[in-house]
């Protein structure tokens, strides 16, 4: 079939911007055999071409020793007086749940004991069991709520668990398979939100109905304290507990939209909303305050701040209490990261997307801070708190740094490292360096790369660039083993575009970008690509682009927009189809991100960008790879279909590959992880190392 005719064709089916009707919605059937026999079909096509390549055995074994090497840092996580941590390698690829003492943890070669092994339980039950963690009720932890996940799906089968007899309890608490939250409020009572009449989800696909679950009482007697309404996001329950791990308030979340929520108190007789902003984040009590970012301007504050209130004065009287600054991140400043212990606010503030730490302490004067004695120009991920303590793990991390984890004392201001990671790959030569590019509306928009010293300006550089460009989250430096060896160390260049839509300068970066403003955020990432372009670091036939999920929305953008500008595109679990994207999962959660499809003015602007529709005749598209995960229940894997579907139609080559387990990250367990890698790789390779 020619283009032309190919588009003759579409456009007598009615897939026209202006009626969207969609010949391609057969492929929204997750798992209709019609549309699984499609998806075969097109896995296998793409499979003979990439695992058939001579070079994918290699990249695939060099991903597969490195996610499975033993001398990574096992991720630790405080529990009950010790360390816990979950851990997948080559012979427990579904993972174990394990526990060590502290010193144990530090040592050259702790002594694991396991709790839970997930692959034992998935091999007895007959299931493709991945776990997904467990709340332990403090504050003695003995009792767990273990989540585990048939297959990598956002839904989750809950079980109570004891892990000192390490084994679930028998008539203990358990609830079916369902997107559902979960918090103890003590060893007898639950606050429990999930569907618990047929269709009583929001249009997201979450709860919106919360009860209180007694041991021993039948589920359907539950006693609902909460409901919100179908149109909001979710609604969950919590306790908010002090240092010690007692209960200081029961709090009810209620998300209104993807952003905008309100706090509720959950009281002996009733509920009552307190006052906090609707764009908010809590983050836990320093002796006797309680701390929150207010994400939008709100009674005199600025959008950013990080604030207090004294919780007796809030609880005692709500409409009274006064919100307190604690901290004002600078105009271009952000803050990545807040923890709370038993003394001390402890914030992870970065400047220019170059990271820092830093414990607050409230004293008579307000509040002062200390900065942790932590390398520079690194990323600062915050992590455990040991409860009851000052204690907490930081990890440290650069695009050719190894990740250092250090235990810090934010009381007496101290951090020592305790675990060092080897490196992964060869690292000479490499340098890293912060660019500018000038948007279309002239803001600065700052990127980094990751590029040989003494590569040549000529544009001959294989460079792959990254950006995602949505939902507040931050692109920051991070050490990659697989992307070091299977693209740095072999002489690819790597760029991370800091677009707005993210949230490197603060909410204010973020909001810039969504709604109606949201072209803004795909022109600074085309600005990027042109001045990798223009700067002479790459050039078309070399520069590739990547991106999942938001990400994979950004990539279709792209791609429709400026197909010369780009020889490689990996859409990775990608909306696609922004005109139905409401509608399908929890599609319906990002309206706040978005817009609503279903309002003209917002539809219009929607229809501006959204990739299904712009995909048209007579474009010299570069072959994209799509890859997507039949399980992800999250970013619906219609989208992923249905462009490489749309695309077929028209005659455009494409290569796609979906997992049929591996949820909302394509890939279940390391193994899945590993291929898909080396699939990516292999995918870039051919399309920006070898010779024309």
């Amino acid at each position: 079939m020619t283009l032309l005719a190919a588009s003759a064709s579409l456009d007598a089916q009615g897939l026209t911007p202006s009626n969207p009707n969609d010949p391609f919605l057969w492929l929204e059937e997750v798992e209709s055999e019609r549309a699984l026999t499609w998806v075969r079909a097109r896995n296998a096509r793409s499979l003979v071409v990439l695992e058939g390549d001579p070079r994918f055995a290699t990249l695939n074994a060099q991903a597969l020793e490195i996610v499975n090497a033993t001398d990574r840092i096992p991720a630790p996580s405080f529990w009950a007086g010790g360390i816990s941590n979950f851990w997948q390698d080559a012979v427990n690829v579904r993972g174990l749940w394990r526990r060590t003492s502290v010193d144990s943890y530090a040592s050259v070669a702790p002594v694991w004991e396991t709790v839970l092994d997930v692959d034992a339980l998935a091999r007895s039950e007959g299931k493709n069991w991945v776990f997904r963690g467990g709340d332990c009720l403090e504050p003695d932890e003995r009792y767990c709520l273990v989540q585990l996940s048939d297959g990598g799906k956002d839904a989750v089968e809950i079980r109570e668990f004891d892990a000192v007899e390490r084994r679930f309890i028998d008539g203990g608490f358990r609830f079916a398979e369902g997107k559902q939250s979960v918090a103890w409020i003590d060893r007898n009572t639950l606050l429990v939100a999930r569907e618990w009449a047929p269709g009583e989800m929001t249009n997201s696909g979450y709860a919106y109905v919360v009860k209180r679950v007694t041991r021993g009482q039948p589920i359907e007697r539950a006693v609902e304290v909460f409901r919100g309404e179908k149109s909001d996001v979710s609604a969950s329950g919590f306790a908010l507990r002090d240092a010690d791990g007692r209960v200081a308030a029961t709090l009810l979340y209620r998300g209104r939209t993807f952003w905008e929520s309100e706090i509720h108190q959950l009281t002996p007789s009733g509920t009552r909303r307190l006052p906090f902003p609707a764009r908010q984040s809590l983050h836990g009590l320093v002796d006797g305050q309680l701390l929150f970012t207010a994400n939008e301007d709100w009674n005199g504050f600025k959008a950013g701040d990080v604030l207090s209130y004294d919780l007796a004065a809030l609880l005692r009287e709500p409409a009274q209490a006064k919100a307190e600054l604690v901290l004002r991140p600078g105009p271009r400043e952000s803050i990545e990261g807040v923890v709370t212990t038993k003394s001390r606010l402890v914030v992870a503030l970065y400047e220019h997307v170059r990271g820092s730490a830093y414990a607050y302490q409230r004293g008579t004067n307000g509040w002062t801070r200390t900065r942790l004695p932590l390398p520079e120009n690194v990323t600062v991920a915050l992590g455990s708190v040991e409860r009851g303590s000052d204690r907490l793990f930081v990890s440290i991390t650069g695009f050719l740094t190894p990740q250092s984890l250090y235990l810090a004392d934010a009381a007496a201001a101290t951090a020592t490292v305790v675990k060092q990671a080897p490196a992964k790959f060869d690292a000479t030569g490499l340098v890293v360096e912060q660019h500018e590019a000038t948007s279309a509306d002239g803001t600065k928009v700052p990127y980094f790369l990751v590029r040989r010293a003494d590569a040549p300006r000529d544009g001959t550089t294989p460079t792959l660039l990254y950006g995602y460009g949505g939902f507040q989250v931050s692109q920051l430096p991070s050490y990659s083993a697989i992307r070091g060896k299977l693209w740095l160390e072999r002489g690819g260049a790597f760029a991370v575009a800091n677009t707005r839509g993210g949230g490197e300068f603060g909410p204010a970066w973020h909001q810039a970008a969504i709604g109606v403003n949201r072209d803004r955020a795909h022109e600074d990432f085309l600005a990027v690509a042109e001045d990798l372009v223009a700067k002479r670091f790459t050039s078309p036939r070399r520069l590739g682009i990547q991106g999942g999920s938001q990400g994979g929305l950004f990539m279709g953008v792209a791609m429709t927009r400026r197909p010369d500008l780009f020889n490689a595109v990996i859409i990775g679990v990608p909306l696609f189809d922004m005109l139905r994207y409401h509608l399908l999962l929890a599609g319906a959660s990002w309206m706040g991100e978005y817009g609503n499809p279903e309002i003209a003015e917002e539809r219009a602007w929607i229809l501006r960008y959204s990739p299904y529709q712009a995909l048209a005749a007579g474009k010299a598209y570069p072959e994209p790879f799509i890859f997507t995960s039949t399980k992800d229940d999250r970013v619906h894997p219609g989208h992923a279909r249905k462009a490489a579907a749309r695309l077929e139609a028209l005659g455009y080559p494409y290569l796609y590959y979906e997992n049929v387990d591996g949820g909302h990250s394509a890939a279940a367990n390391l193994v899945e992880s590993a291929r898909r890698n080396a699939l990516e790789y292999t995918y870039l390779t051919r399309k920006l190392m070898d010779t024309p």
